[in-house]
This record gives structure tokens, sequence and C-alpha cells, in this order.
């Protein structure tokens, strides 16, 4: 594979503008500029791109790749002003163009654009897919920390049986049988096995009950459950409201350890175009 850059797709549709390898800098390694990295991928302001540079940050998180090595915000002058940037790896560029509006054309080519980069983007589809899904499983994991903290806070004493709870609202079926309906292998977490729709539900179930809680102020193992169990309840009939499908119904996916390794793979390749050479 030439680490040489290609003119194919400078995913931007405004040929009188740099593409993507021109915008790059060097300083021991390469990067760049997420604020110019947004406007050439279709968006107004890094204000409104700055949702997928901390999307990525999530996934080199959950990847336990070290977010210094990939994404660095600092203070820079840029057209007269002093601006809170991001110096962004490739690899950081890859992660945020996977979370990037897919509407956007420049989006889309820009996906398109890093397969070339390294033989773990080939399915870059699938890699799209699996970034969305390592973000989310990391939200989650960070929201359930802080649930299990103000549900303890609030009378849980039985944490298990108050996620159970949830589970059960969600699915209409306890914790243990969908570990069972969907073949989550002994000592995993089904949300290691769901898919981006499946995680999103279970993202919004355990963000909303802890609102919940905190807004109505609710005390007690018992009334605890019933409310982590009313959320989920909500958000299944939601779900079956706008797409018809009940989420013990959506397939599971691959395990979120196989997708890691991707795009560790992933970081390692790009990472060997762009390191200091000898």
């Amino acid at each position: 594979m030439s680490g040489e850059a290609s003119t194919e797709n400078p995913f931007h549709l405004q040929p009188d503008k740099p593409g993507f390898e021109a915008l790059s800098k060097t300083n021991g390694f390469r990067f760049w500029w997420a604020s110019e990295l947004a406007v050439t991928l279709g968006y107004e302001s890094l204000n409104s791109f700055r949702k997928a540079v901390e999307r990525a940050m999530i996934a080199l998180t959950s990847l336990n790749i070290p977010v210094f090595d990939n994404i660095v915000q600092e203070q820079r002058e840029a057209d007269g002003k002093t601006i809170v940037d991001y110096r962004l790896s490739r690899f950081a560029c890859y992660l945020a163009a996977m979370n990037g509006d897919p509407k956007k054309q420049q989006v889309a080519q820009a996906q398109a654009y890093f397969v070339k980069w390294a033989e773990a983007c080939r399915l870059y589809l699938e890699q799209a897919d699996g970034v969305e899904r390592v973000a989310i499983r990391g939200e989650i994991s960070e929201h359930e920390r802080t649930l299990s903290g103000t549900a303890k806070a609030a009378g849980v004493t039985e944490y298990g049986l108050f996620q159970n709870a949830g589970y059960r609202g969600l699915y209409n079926m306890d914790l243990w049988q969908v570990r069972r309906r969907k073949g989550v292998p002994q000592g995993r977490t089904p949300l290691d096995f769901m898919g981006k729709t499946e995680l999103a539900a279970n993202l919004f179930r355990v963000t909303q009950t802890e609102e919940k809680i905190r807004a109505a102020k609710i005390r007690g193992q018992k009334p605890l459950e019933r409310t982590a169990e009313d959320v989920g309840r909500e958000v299944r009939r939601t779900m079956v409201k706008i797409s018809g499908k009940r989420p013990e119904e959506l397939p599971p996916a691959e395990d979120i350890k196989e997708v890691h390794k991707k795009l560790k793979s992933t970081h390692r390749e790009i990472r060997k175009l762009d390191g200091p050479k000898a």
C-alpha cells in the first residue's frame, strides 16, 4: 500500500479550494485542523462539526487508544480571531468523518476517500456502522455509571433488580431472557451485541431514567424499579410506533470486541502513513 496521496477524490465540491491532503500540517506527525476539515466536509462552522469530533473522542476512549495522540484541543489565530480548535490525526479525521452527517455529499466522499488508506477500512460501510456502535456503546457506559450513582443515592440497594426492571420495560422480558434470545455468551452484556438502533434505544432509556429520577425526586428501591420499568416501556412504545419493530426482534450485531479489533487495526495502519519517517 502506498503512502502517497491520491488526488482523485479530495472529498470537496469546490475545485478552487484545497483538498484534504493539502490541508494537513506537520509537527512531528501530520495533523489537520478540525475547523478546516469541517468546511471541507460541508459544515458551516466548527461548532456544527463539534459533535462529530466529540463522538470521535468517545470512540477513541472506548478503544483504549489515547485521545491526546489523536485529538488535541488548542487555541489558535484564524482569520484574525482567536478560536478553540482541534488538531486531528488522520485516524481522528476518519472517525469524525464516519460520525459525520451522511446526507452531506462531502461526508460520503470522505468516507470513500479513507478506504484507500488502510486495508482495515476496506469495508468502510460496515466500519462506519461499527464506529457509531463504539461511540454509542461508550456513551451508554458513561451514563450507566452516572445512573448507578443517582439510583444508589436515591435508595437503590439491589442494583441488579433495578437494572433488570429497565430491561423488562424495554424488552417485555427479564435480562436473562434477553441474553438467551440474543445468544449472548455467559458473562457478557447484551449491549456488546446490539446494532446502533438498539443501542440508541438503550442509551435513551438509561439517560431518561436518570432524568426521571432527578426530576420527580423518586426515592426507594421499589419506586425506583417501577420508574426504570416505566421509562423502558415508554421507549418500547415509541420504537414500535415509529418503526413497527420490537427491540427483541432486532438481530444481534457483531461482537463489539471484534469491532474494536478492526478499528484498532485501522488506527495502526493509518498512523504508519503520517508518523515520523526514519
